[in-house]
């Protein structure tokens, strides 16, 4: 589909915190996306390095906001305030785009007005570019919404995959900064309680796995998680907030204790697990003694 002269202006939001290393290919990606018009918004993050400098140099295709570091949701929040397209994208620094993803994502958003937010199958590399893992479109034909609360890692590419209307986004309340290394599934779960979501099946981002990022501090994605989870919880049919909404929560304190345990902290492990199994002793009993056997044990997992 060829955009017109007067196509809806897509927004992309970049934040940016120390990623003079990255940026570049970031906001390149976007420079060579198929769909006009566009504009990409930087917000940096408190850093230190020379991004400054590095966006100076894009003059006015970029626009720059600064701000004291706040963390990503604070960051993409800033952006999102700042938005004038009808349509918003957030891209990591750290991801990149390939060339027809707005051009799919908008022809997807144009065509169905039901649909308030969409993302595209997605493929994972590690800093040297090379392939990890593919993270295809959700196959299952539960809501979205209850999905989520099992799997949150439901919507494909999560924020660099994701394309959604401006106004459902500030609607939905933004990015829950409180929950850093779990604002992302908790937006897509307020926005799936709101309105319809589909996924682009062609792979058309590219998220790189750091070893340094949020996701590495289990502590903290747990807690966040958690606490997700809880405020969402009257979100879900009324029907699905008791052994479903407990079962959740088993599930998710059962995949950081398999994470902890693989880090070596089989205390903080075990005591998930007892806390999954407090949740959910009939539907994760099982689940849960087979990994506590495992672990006591010593076995890979």
């Amino acid at each position: 589909m060829a955009p017109t002269s007067d196509a809806i202006l897509v927004s992309v939001v970049i934040p940016a915190w120390n990623s003079a290393g990255t940026l570049p290919r970031a906001i390149d990606s976007v420079l060579a996306q198929t769909w006009e018009p566009r504009e990409i918004i930087v917000v940096d993050d408190g850093g230190t390095d020379a991004t400054p400098a590095l966006l100076a140099g894009y003059g006015e295709r970029v626009r720059v906001f600064s701000q004291a570091n706040g963390g990503p949701a604070s960051a993409r929040n800033r952006g999102l305030s700042e938005a004038r397209g009808q349509y918003v994208a957030f891209l990591d620094a750290d991801d990149h785009w390939l060339p027809e993803k707005l051009e799919r994502q908008v022809a997807l958003l144009d065509a169905r007005p039901d649909i308030g937010f969409c993302s595209t199958a997605t493929r994972v590399v590690d800093t040297r570019g090379e392939w990890v893992r593919d993270w295809p479109c959700s196959s299952t034909a539960a809501p979205l919404l209850e999905t989520l609360f099992m799997h949150g890692s439901a919507v494909s590419g999560s924020t660099s995959g994701v394309l959604a209307r401006r106004q459902l986004l500030l609607e939905a309340g933004g990015f829950d900064a409180g929950l850093r290394g779990f604002e992302d599934p908790d937006l897509w779960i307020r926005l799936a309680a709101r309105t319809a979501y589909a996924c682009v099946p062609e792979t058309l981002t590219v998220v790189v796995r750091t070893p340094n990022s949020v996701s590495a501090n289990l502590g903290g994605m747990c807690a966040a998680t958690l606490a997700s989870l809880r405020k969402n919880r009257p979100l879900l049919p009324a029907y699905k907030r008791g052994r479903y909404w407990h079962a959740a929560c088993a599930g998710a304190l059962a995949d950081y204790a398999k994470g902890a345990y693989r880090a070596g902290e089989r205390g903080r492990a075990l005591a998930w697990l007892l806390r999954a199994l407090w949740h959910s002793p009939l539907r994760r009993g099982r689940l849960v003694a087979g990994l506590m056997l495992a672990m006591l044990t010593g076995r890979a997992l």
